[in-house]
């Protein structure tokens, strides 16, 4: 992933950086979207939609945790910041946590994660929770290819957060 300036280009503007060759407004543009995928539940969706040869997007990259309670939020900041374009965060349904109440306290984290991005000027709609369980692997597919259209929207994220 490569962040350069637009230097004195003016095809692309005077600061405007250039991400992966893609200028902003640029309608070729690919979002790069962080799938943070619980273990137990969700990676064994992904899973099952690869196995049954399900198409979702390759624009996510995932990436899995024993458990979506082990989330840092500031794992999300640096995501956003280092490159990403949006990200998912999946767990197991509440009341089904193997670690008993793991994704509710990814579900007090994420608003507040939301909040913080707005107050830099990122929209909190490039977070996204989502609960799927290892049976739901065409919902898992339905999320992946939603939150790719919609990053895909939004165009590629302002590299504000230092």
């Amino acid at each position: 992933m490569t962040i350069a300036s637009g230097g004195n280009d003016p095809a692309r503007g005077s600061n405007e950086a250039s991400i992966s060759g893609h200028c902003f407004g640029d309608p070729s543009f690919e979002p790069k979207i962080l799938a943070i995928l619980c273990n137990w539940c969700t990676y064994s969706a992904a899973d099952a939609a690869g196995s049954a040869h399900s198409v979702y997007p390759p624009n996510l990259h995932i990436v899995r945790v024993m458990c979506s309670g082990r989330v840092d939020p500031s794992l999300i900041l640096k995501a956003l910041r280092g490159g990403m374009d949006g990200v998912l965060i999946c767990g197991c349904h509440p009341g089904d946590c193997h670690y008993i109440n793991g994704n509710h306290k990814t579900a007090f984290r994420i608003p507040m994660v939301k909040r913080v991005v707005s107050q830099y000027g990122i929209a909190p709609e490039r977070i996204r929770l989502e609960w799927i369980s290892a049976a739901e692997a065409n919902r898992f597919v339905a999320v992946a290819k939603e939150m790719t259209e919609q990053i895909r929207d939004l165009g590629p994220v302002s590299r504000t957060i230092r």
